[in-house]
Formats: C-alpha cells, structure tokens, sequence
C-alpha cells in the first residue's frame, strides 16, 4: 500500500480506506510505486473545491481515490459546462507534463472524497524516465480525449434524460456504491443546461425505476434501466477506457 505521508486539505489526518485504490497508481510497477511513495501526501477534496482555473500552471497533480473532479470549459458570460471527469481510473493534471503545464479548462470537485497529491514536477521527473508512467500516462491521455470528444456529440445531439444517464453511469463508475451527493443547481451547471431540465430529466429516471432523488442525494437503483435510458456515449467512452488502461485487481 502506498504510504499516507501529508494531512488533508482541513488539515484534519486521513486514513486511507485499503479498498479504494487509484488505478493508475495501482499499474505501476513496484519499483515506480516506491519511488513515488514519499512524495504522495492524502488529502481530502471537499464538494465544489476549484483544483485548477483556465490558464493555472498545474503545481500539484491529483490521483483520485474514491471522489470525482470535472473539467469545465468556461465562457467570459460565466456559463460553464462539463467536457470530462476524471475518477479512480486517472489523474487530474496530466497536461503537467506536456506544453506549458497549464489548461483552458476549470477542475472542480463533483464528488467529495479522498486522492492522492503529487507535486507536477515530481511526476514530470517520473514522466521523463520514459517508463511505465509515460505510457501509462499516454494511454489515459487517450481515453480521456475520447471522453472529451464523445461527451461534446452528446452534449449537442441527445437530449437532457441522455445526458443524465451518460453523466450518472460515468460517475458510478468511479465511486464504491451507487450514491451521490449532487444538488440540481451543480447538475445544471455542469451539464451546461437550466435547472428545470434537471429536476424534469431526474424525475422521468425517478418514474422508470432507475433512480431515487432527494435533497441533493441521488441513488441509482437500476444501473441496466439507466443505460437502456441513455445513449450509446457511455458505451463507447467506457469501451476505450477498459481497451486502453490496465486491468487492476478487483476493489
């Protein structure tokens, strides 16, 4: 197990749950583990936090356990919407390593829970070995564009109830249950559209049995129903993911 060498972001110590683990860090060898055991510190990423703004150089990068941070492209008006998450299976920060480390993009926390930090030029160092970590690292660059690119069709040619079944599948599948913490207003604003939408799309998924919706707590209830819903976009995200990141032992 990797060690949990810092305290939270509330300064409060974490302990690491044994069976919430990060894929990608999961991959590695052992010896590339060890080598970055040191310098991985625990955190906790509260719901809302703001990790990156368009245009930040990345100083820290973040490798999710069990919460959820989303890219959003922002416009001057203020609308943002969701192009990409990013969960158990990845990395938030990786443009660290390429260009001038920055982004376009906003990353904030959709679900609250722990990750692991690493300062962006420790993982530049381990990049540049042009070992596991380069390829590993390019591998989930890929998936992620594919996320990025099919998240922008669906976004644009399916409806609100589509959208929804993509985002919560997605979402589950970087979390350890079938629950989250979301009110309408953050839905909305991550999927780019009115609030109303939401509470009409959440309450069509609630009559057909897929999910239960209350306060700000989503249960999905039937996960076949909910892609059944949905669109084929999910599928196809969740096809490159599983095509190109490694196979890490069950949690």
């Amino acid at each position: 197990m990797l060690a949990a060498t810092g305290k939270a972001l509330n300064d409060t110590p974490s302990a690491l749950p044994a069976c919430y683990q990060n894929d990608l860090l999961a991959a590695l060898p052992a010896e590339v583990r060890n080598r970055l055991s040191t310098h991985l510190e625990l955190v906790h990423l509260p719901l809302g936090r703001v990790v990156y703004e368009p245009g930040e150089v990345m100083r820290q990068t973040y490798f999710p356990i069990d919460s959820i941070v989303s890219w959003l492209g922002v416009l001057k008006s203020g609308v943002s919407v969701e192009v990409s998450m990013v969960g158990n299976e990845g990395l938030v920060g990786v443009a660290s390593c390429v260009g001038d480390g920055s982004t376009p993009l906003r990353a904030v926390v959709h679900c609250a829970g722990l990750a692991y930090r690493l300062r962006a030029q420790r993982l530049m160092d381990e990049f540049n070995r042009h070992g596991e970590m380069l390829v590993l690292l390019l591998h989930f660059t890929q998936a992620l564009m594919t996320q990025m690119a099919q998240t922008a069709v669906c976004n644009r040619c399916h409806t609100i109830d589509q959208q929804l079944c993509r985002w919560l599948l997605l979402s589950l599948d970087r979390l350890p249950g079938n629950q989250l913490t979301m009110t309408q207003e953050l839905l909305a604003n991550l999927l780019g559209v009115r609030r109303e939408g939401i509470s009409d799309a959440a309450g069509k998924l609630h009559e057909f049995g897929a999910i239960e919706y209350r306060r700000g707590h989503i249960t999905v209830l039937d996960r076949l129903r909910l892609a059944t819903l949905g669109c084929e976009c999910y599928a196809i995200v969740k096809e490159a993911s599983d095509r190109l990141m490694p196979c890490v032992p069950p949690r």
